[in-house]
């Protein structure tokens, strides 16, 4: 028998609620997926690429002309330049790149900073690794940084704070004086970030998608990781990839080699094609925006306050007007009842206390959420 590094940890809310969606034949607002496929021209690119041969082992990195596309990308898009032979790494997801950045940043009794409400790999991964995290609550509703907390918590052992912006599960964006505060904070200091932009291109209301490493004195310093699943409604495909300086990069690689090696070959390949022509992406958040909208828009009038959402594919709704049980409680029940299963946030803390609300992805065919919206409404 072994001693379990994380005695604590079971199986993940999205999981457990996914499973109890299936079970009820609920309408499934739980887990971030869409219900829709991926465009039809980037199926016919994988599809092509199988049977062209392009079968075998990827370079470690990744396929070069994927590493390029994503070079342009943070060129054209931000205005930063990352080489891709040494800057760019191709990950079997998101949270494949995050595990790689922490192992390669973390030792034991090392201090990360994360703001909870929080994805749910990130603590789990610091542990595992030896390190101890360091929740900084986030408070609703508008689930913004205070940084003089965020300060008091920072001693000589912080070697990581991890940033999510878009953000997961809240749909809070940060400004820009967030990012400069958070670059005055780490100046001086060893500590290296982590930016989650998963959601990177999925913002609203006139908000320009941006990237972290954007901000002077944060650059040298920040492992960038982005989803391609999440931009081009792939999530089953488990492909994203890492950005960082070569001499943070080269330390990742030295990880990553070792827990993946390489990624689906045809897929780069599609992916890599797919993206010389960049509205593949940068059409992404007006296609949301009218998803959220539409959402939003179905439930006005109705027992949920709405919540703000400034960006990624979840929209908070607020339960208290007419409920006053815990969070983990109604979704349940919600599920069961209704037929709509949804996530709760108090699983995205350390003390388990939710805010009183419910977290819905709105990445779904207008149908769904017509359908969703309207067993909702009936509460």
């Amino acid at each position: 028998m072994i001693s379990s590094k994380l005695p604590d940890v079971g199986t993940t809310i999205f999981s457990v609620m996914t499973a109890l969606a299936n079970d009820h034949k609920a309408i499934n607002l739980a887990q971030g997926f869409p219900d829709y496929s991926p465009a039809s021209e980037l199926l016919d690119l994988v599809a092509r690429a199988l049977y062209e041969g392009h079968n075998q082992y990827a370079p470690m990195p990744g396929l070069l002309l994927l590493r390029e596309a994503i070079s342009v990308k943070y060129r054209t898009l931000y205005g930063l330049t990352y080489d891709p032979v040494s800057d760019v790494t191709i990950t079997p997801g998101g949270t494949a790149a995050l595990y790689s950045a922490i192992a390669t940043v973390v030792r034991s009794g090392d201090e990360v900073l994360i703001f909870e409400p929080a994805y749910d790999s990130y603590a789990p991964a610091i542990r595992a690794n030896g390190g101890v995290p360091i929740p900084c609550r986030l408070l609703a509703p508008s689930y913004r940084p205070d940084w003089d907390v965020v300060r008091s918590l920072i001693t000589d052992r912080t070697a990581m704070i991890i940033v999510n912006t878009p953000h997961n599960p809240t749909g809070t964006v940060w400004p820009a004086e967030d990012r400069a505060t958070l670059a005055a904070v780490v100046d001086g200091t060893r500590i290296v970030v982590l930016s989650d932009e998963v959601y990177d291109h999925i913002c609203f209301d006139g908000l320009a998608p941006s990237c972290l490493a954007q901000q002077e004195g944060l650059r040298e310093r920040t492992f960038v990781v982005t989803s391609f699943g999440k931009t081009f409604h792939a999530t089953g495909w488990k492909i994203g990839a890492c950005v960082a300086p070569s001499s943070l990069m080269a330390e990742f690689r030295k990880v990553h080699q070792f827990l993946a090696f390489s990624v689906h070959t045809p897929t780069q390949v599609a992916l890599a094609t797919y993206m010389s022509d960049p509205s593949s992406y940068l059409n992404v958040g007006s296609f949301y925006e009218r998803k959220r909208d539409l959402f939003r828009s179905l439930l006005q009038g109705s027992s949920w306050k709405i919540m703000s959402c400034e960006g990624s594919y979840f929209q908070l709704l607020g339960y208290r007007d007419f409920s006053d049980e815990a969070d983990t409680v109604l979704a349940e029940r919600l599920t069961k009842e209704i037929g709509v299963a949804s996530i709760p946030l108090s699983p995205f803390t350390t003390d388990g206390v939710g805010d009183g609300v419910l977290r819905f992805c709105f990445a779904k065919n207008d149908a769904t959420l017509e359908q969703a919206a309207l067993r909702l409404r009936a509460l």
